[in-house]
């Protein structure tokens, strides 16, 4: 039976970045950090892959980067996307915000990028 795994591209996609990112949240925070970046599953001639099933993990782990609470910085591309749409149905980016939280806490097994692009397509009908 074949096995899958992410790669730093799959997590990249999923997360809505490059996979330079994810290269540079790897060496920016290695076990030792204080917010170690999750540890691969699979090593394969020193390509990293992750099992899929821990796509959630590293989502949380990235949630819990500093600077990314109150005021968070630059939405993800795939979150900017997602406003943008919004707004073009007449939602503030305050409702936006509320509704894609309340997907996310009722599809917990979406990632954001995920869900954003769902409700894209959904609108876009």
């Amino acid at each position: 039976m074949t096995e899958h795994y992410l790669g730093v591209l799959g997590i990249g996609t999923a997360l809505g970045v490059s996979r330079h990112a994810v290269h540079k949240w790897r060496s920016r925070y290695r076990g030792d950090s204080f917010h170690p970046f999750p540890e691969p599953d699979v090593e394969i001639d020193g390509v990293p892959g992750w099992r899929v099933e821990r796509l959630r993990e590293i989502v949380w782990w990235r949630e819990g980067l500093p600077g990314r609470g109150a005021g968070g910085g630059r939405p993800t591309a795939a979150r900017q996307e997602y406003f943008r749409a919004a707004a073009e149905r007449g939602l503030d980016r305050s409702e936006a915000s509320r509704a894609l939280t309340t997907f996310t806490e009722e599809f917990p097994e979406m990632t954001e990028p995920e869900l954003c692009a769902w409700l894209i397509k959904r609108w876009r009908r």
